[in-house]
């Protein structure tokens, strides 16, 4: 489980630094491979472990392809699927179209998601979470999904 939100340095390159604490489990579950790809309901990347990708992408591509949302999502998502690992210094290098969909520059946030990591720029992070402050305050309704949960 990846857990917390995290501010990290992308250098002109494109590599990034994965925090300590998260290396080690990337380590463990998946020898530091794993695939960056876009999220296409936001302007971020969606980080998976390798295993926890390959389950994904069997989903994806077991979808009706004759929808065309479906066809769109599946051409996106699986179009911008880029395998990376960990080098020995614990760095990514993200190529550069994932970079340029998620408008990301030096300054990152890495939030843990449970079975995958977002990547955000900073900017558009913070944008983002003021955003859904303000539409989750007390008055705001909550979907049923969440009204039964328990916490």
């Amino acid at each position: 489980m990846f857990r917390g939100v995290q501010h990290i340095n992308m250098d002109a390159k494109g590599r990034l630094a994965i925090p300590a604490r998260q290396r080690e489990p990337l380590q463990a579950v998946c020898a530091g491979r794993v695939v960056a790809t876009i999220d296409t309901q936001f302007t971020c990347l969606a980080i998976y472990p390798l295993p926890e990708w390959e389950r994904i992408e069997k989903e994806i591509q077991e979808l009706p392809t004759l929808k065309p949302a479906i066809k769109r999502f599946q051409r996106l998502v699986l179009g911008y699927a880029t395998d990376l690992e960990l080098d020995g210094s614990g760095r990514l290098l993200l190529p550069q179209p994932l970079r340029e969909y998620a408008v990301l520059d030096k300054k990152l946030v890495l939030a843990g998601q449970g079975n995958k990591f977002e990547l955000w720029s900073e900017d558009q992070w913070l944008a983002e979470t003021d955003q859904a402050l303000q539409e989750s305050g007390p008055q705001a309704e909550l979907p049923e999904e969440l009204v039964t949960l328990k916490l």
